[in-house]
């Protein structure tokens, strides 16, 4: 009986890892530790690869943490024409509901309420369309109901906080909604690792060479050549630092509030723009009893920072788009916490940022293959694409088949806020503590790591001021701790 795979990270395997792609060649690098880098290092792995992936920061650092959350099923790829990627969104969403991550994703009830003149007709039309993407993607009517009319009390037993006066009822609909979207990159990656794959955090690279890349290690500000058969650039909106790539960075910004400030229990609120066409904003509730608004569409130009910050004139829209339909107005003084994405979208030629196609581009150049567009949930058939076109193997992608770490039947009883977080692990997880969990198996070296990817708690700077201390202390005897092997976790 072979053992099941290691796939804990942690500070110790990333100096071995480090110290073998330092001597040894490997198939594939990977440059960028985000969603598609991750998805790319486990479809090669998976496919019998060797492989390695650098990121410059941390798993997660760049936009794959500053999405809606959302598993989009394409409908808004449908209001524009793109029936062939609305499909793909819609098959995408259903392998990470029913075969890859279920435990990670669950289905989203989302009210468009009906005030005034609002086009329930035309909306309608949208989702049932919407909904045979979800037949044709044979995705189950019990993980995803079909949409339906819903009555203004039914709506208001959905979302307390609608506005009453006007309510002529809502429109009822279902999507997917992450649990978090830095968990299913950090998920990936420790997948990746189980396979084989060397993932390595804190290690910039900073040029592609004609076989592999000059990387630099962060932590030490050591350099290493690591060489490899083929280069995968995934470095999202930071691709045109490494190769020649025209990209055309939007920014996606999000507002957090409290539930109860805005009303909201379980469902989500998918608002009209008023005065815009097909273009909507969202009322998203979380499993902490938050609320994220979002979400804006702005072009970007200049250098991309690290951290993309929220401008007072995306707080204001978001604010006033929301309000329309809330009893109570919101105002600056409700937002706890705000964060903003940038997306890369390939510059295709003139026109609002909006309207660029989500859809993404594969673009190779000797052994260099950039991916870039494209979005969170089709990470997987961009990742996929990208292996391809490397022509390191012809073995075709299995990832549609691959379920993630904590994806298994749960086995032991634990709390539900860990189950909702961790699948089948959370046993181990309240067993050992989340704080040390992220150390010694999903690979956070500091507490900026454990605040802002492992866990969400640093998009409110209240929370996180408050949380900060505790962990710093923690963390600094977690370190100190001697490593043993038993703390390697092998996958259920």
């Amino acid at each position: 009986m072979t053992a099941a795979p290691d796939t804990s990270l942690n500070a110790a395997r990333r100096a071995r890892d480090l110290d073998h792609v330092a001597a040894n060649p490997v198939d594939l690098l990977v440059v960028g530790g985000g969603v598609t880098g991750a998805g790319v290092a486990l479809d090669a792995a998976s496919r019998g690869l060797s492989v390695c992936l650098v990121e410059a920061h941390d798993l997660a650092f760049g936009t794959s943490r500053w999405s809606s959350k959302l598993v989009h099923g394409g409908l808004r790829y449908l209001a524009h024409g793109e029936v062939g990627l609305a499909h793909e969104s819609a098959v995408e969403r259903g392998v990470l509901m029913t075969r890859t991550a279920p435990h990670l994703v669950r289905a989203l009830p989302q009210l468009v309420p009906l005030h005034g003149g609002s086009r329930a007709s035309v909306v309608m039309a949208g989702l049932r369309a919407g909904d045979v993407l979800r037949r044709l993607a044979r995705t189950p009517a019990g993980v995803l109901p079909p949409p339906r009319r819903a009555p203004a009390a039914e709506d208001l037993a959905l979302a307390p906080g609608l506005r009453r006066a006007g309510l002529r009822g809502g429109l009822l609909s279902f999507d997917g909604q992450l649990v978090d979207d830095a968990r299913l990159v950090i998920a990936l990656a420790r997948t990746a690792a189980g396979r084989g794959a060397r993932i390595v955090t804190r290690a910039r690279a900073v040029a592609l060479t004609g076989a592999g890349a000059r990387v630099v290690d962060t932590l030490t500000g050591a350099s290493l050549d690591i060489r490899a058969r083929a280069v995968v650039n995934a470095a999202g909106v930071w691709a045109g630092d490494l190769v020649d790539v025209d990209l055309r960075p939007s920014r996606g910004s999000h507002l957090v509030l409290s539930a109860a400030t805005a009303g909201l229990t379980g469902t989500a609120l998918t608002v009209p723009v008023p005065g815009a066409r097909n273009r909507f904003a969202f009322l998203l509730p979380q499993h902490d009893d938050r609320v994220y608004v979002g979400l804006t569409d702005e072009p970007v130009t200049g250098p991309v920072p690290d951290v993309p910050t929220v401008p007072q004139s995306d707080v204001d829209f978001l604010l006033g788009v929301a309000s329309s339909v809330l009893e109570r107005a919101l105002t600056p003084a409700d937002v706890l916490g705000a964060f903003a994405g940038l997306r890369p979208l390939l510059d295709t030629g003139e026109g609002p940022s909006a309207d660029l196609s989500r859809r993404h581009a594969v673009l190779t150049t000797g052994n260099v293959t950039t991916v870039v567009g494209g979005k969170l949930t089709t990470y997987r058939r961009m990742a996929a694409d990208a292996v391809d076109a490397t022509r390191l193997t012809t073995t075709p992608s299995r990832t549609a088949t691959l379920p993630l770490v904590g994806a298994a039947p749960l086995r032991s009883p634990a709390p539900p806020h860990l189950i909702t977080r961790y699948g089948s692990e959370a046993p181990l997880v309240a067993a050992l503590g989340e704080v040390a969990w992220a150390v010694h198996h999903e690979g956070a070296l500091t507490a900026d790591d454990i605040l802002d990817r492992r866990t969400r708690i640093g998009l409110v700077p209240a929370d996180r001021a408050a949380a900060e201390p505790s962990i710093t202390t923690e963390l600094a005897t977690l370190n100190a701790e001697p490593t043993t092997p038993e703390r390697s976790t092998r996958r259920p």
